[in-house]
């Protein structure tokens, strides 16, 4: 579907927005434009990672937000977590290209009828600015998931649906800082050092805000796997440490029965009315003397 988003002749500037395009359609807009074949691969490639390249006077933008719509609970991929937007720019026009409904745009275009983006750059800026927006929301969704699972494991028994939890976590944290990181040379672009823009110098500290954020997830969802798997060996190494109490009770107990066991004909014992007696006093006095050891080296 097309839309102009601004007009010359009103705005100063063409804004001409595809959603889902048909490659005709899109043939079309490349051949006014005059676009180069190798952007206009890369605009319809689906899983394109954000790139920024510049010929002249006229740009070529990929940009990727984050989808609300897609059920997240198994996503785990650029693909599965994101949208691709395309966007190709010049001094009096910017195209904006992409699959998926993308309502970001359609503020930003009532920010153009109100006269606020007055140059295809600044239009291109809110764009960009909209996408990085657009992981706000997953990164408060995120910080709720790991304080949920933060409480598991230190107040509730440790599942292996929560580690399950806990992996998709740590990768939808990965895939967005992976995203971000090459967005980063958009922004640079955008906002290179001796440009003085009140507007980029704004995208940039959006960027820098969300960075942080993502970072700051990154490392507590490590630092929670590390106390959950640190915990668990810490729980396997007390049900050891139980077994082998045990262990070290009966062996002596089992010795002893084993010797007796054997009935031999030479064996006085056998034959001695208190011999059971003893036995049961020795295997008494071998646990106790196993008991008070092991209190006394405070391993009980």
């Amino acid at each position: 579907m097309r839309q102009e988003l601004a007009v010359k002749e009103k705005n100063g500037y063409t804004w001409i927005d595809l959603s889902n395009p048909e490659e005709p359609e899109f043939a079309t807009i490349a051949q006014t434009y005059q676009l180069p074949k190798a952007w206009m691969t890369d605009a319809l490639e689906a899983d394109h990672l954000p790139k920024f390249e510049k010929q002249k006077d006229y740009g070529f933008v990929i940009i990727r937000q984050f989808d609300g719509n897609r059920p997240v609970n198994g996503a785990d991929t650029v693909k599965e977590l994101t949208n691709k937007a395309a966007i190709f720019f010049g001094e009096d026009y910017i195209v904006t290209m992409h699959r998926e409904p993308w309502p970001a745009l359609e503020n930003i275009s009532q920010a153009v009828s109100n006269g606020d983006c007055d140059s295809p750059f600044h239009a291109l800026i809110e764009v960009v600015r909209a996408a990085l927006q657009s992981f706000d929301e997953p990164a408060i969704k995120l910080n709720h998931s790991i304080d949920l699972y933060e409480e598991q494991v230190f107040l509730k028994n440790r599942k292996a649906p929560m580690l399950k939890g806990l992996y998709y976590i740590k990768r939808k944290v990965d895939v967005i800082r992976h995203i971000l990181l090459l967005t980063r040379d958009i922004i640079e672009r955008l906002d290179p050092p001796e440009r003085n823009d009140i507007h980029t110098r704004d995208l940039r500290d959006l960027y820098i805000k969300q960075q942080s954020i993502y970072d700051m997830l990154a490392e507590n969802t490590t630092h929670l796997l590390g106390i959950y798997f640190n915990i668990s060996a810490q729980k396997t190494n007390e049900t050891i440490r139980v077994l082998t109490i045990f262990s070290v009770f009966f062996l002596p107990l089992t010795f002893i029965v084993g010797v007796y066991g054997m009935n031999f004909d030479f064996m006085p014992e056998l034959r001695w009315r208190a011999g059971y007696p003893a036995v049961m006093l020795l295997m008494v006095l071998v646990t106790g003397l196993i008991y008070a050891w092991f209190k006394r080296k405070k391993w009980l």
